[in-house]
């Protein structure tokens, strides 16, 4: 039976790189492969691009009404696999609709994306939240803090500031926002004003 894999990790933790490091093993060996990402995450339009430079075009992205098991069962049903970049910004619906892409269509679907937001709430994130109730396999993908301890927390920087607090969706790319992954303790010195 096919499942449902959720890898979850901080900003910068490679999970777009390994997302086409799955892609590449599954085309190397003759399998076909459906790429998608949300439309939320604007940058790049519909490419996904790491940060270390790899890139590759999506087969689709999608907005937060889009059936997603209609839309792989009509057009992707003949794919060996299914990989969803960013995929903190689905909704519960369409995480279970992936789940469906699993049970109904035997399809490994493999998603990709963040925890936790800047706040360190699951709220906006209701894509991931559904994800870690229902997803067969879950694996964190780790990377450091600027401190060089385990980084788990995203963070906000804008015009070099730190912000703990806005819109749940600023989308990265400009000179005005970074987004850094850091370690509860650096994140706790930074929202102290210690940093």
């Amino acid at each position: 039976m096919a499942k449902l894999y959720f890898r979850y990790g901080a900003i910068g933790c490679c999970k777009t790189m390994q997302l086409l490091q799955v892609a590449f093993n599954y085309e190397e060996r003759g399998h076909k492969v459906c790429v998608i990402k949300p439309a939320t995450d604007t940058k790049n339009g519909t490419k996904l691009l790491t940060r270390i430079g790899p890139e590759r075009e999506t087969n689709f992205c999608f907005d937060r009404k889009k059936d997603l098991f209609q839309e792989l069962s009509e057009h992707f049903s003949d794919v060996h696999c299914v990989l969803v970049d960013e995929a903190q910004f689905l909704t519960p619906t369409q995480a279970d609709q992936l789940m469906q892409v699993t049970i109904k269509l035997d399809i490994p679907v493999m998603a990709y994306g963040l925890r936790l937001n800047f706040r360190r709430a699951d709220d906006g994130f209701e894509g991931a939240t559904r994800l870690l109730q229902i997803a067969h396999d879950i694996e964190e993908i780790k990377t450091i803090c600027e401190c060089g301890h385990k980084a788990t927390y995203n963070s906000r920087f804008l015009n070099g500031k730190f912000v703990s607090d806005g819109p749940g969706v600023l989308i990265d790319g400009t000179t005005e926002i970074e987004y850094r992954a850091l370690c509860p303790a650096c994140y706790e010195k930074y929202l102290q004003g210690e940093k």
